[in-house]
């Protein structure tokens, strides 16, 4: 079909894990001041999280198209 790659949904959920991500980087370590590990934890993970929506938002669209 002509069509069928233009008719493809191009909603990958990228943006909700920045956000997610951005969320749990700034809120984790407040949350849980007695314990440390859980902050850091949390720290990391927001990270990874808007990493790895950063990639699924930006940089797999441009890969596929070059």
């Amino acid at each position: 079909m002509v069509h069928a790659d233009h008719n493809k949904s191009k909603n990958s959920g990228g943006f909700a894990l920045i956000i997610l991500g951005a969320l749990m980087l700034f809120l984790a370590p407040n949350i849980y001041p007695e314990m440390p590990e859980l902050g850091i934890m949390g720290l990391f993970g927001g990270l990874i999280i808007g990493g790895i929506g950063f990639y699924l938002k930006f940089i797999r669209t441009r890969v596929k198209k070059e």
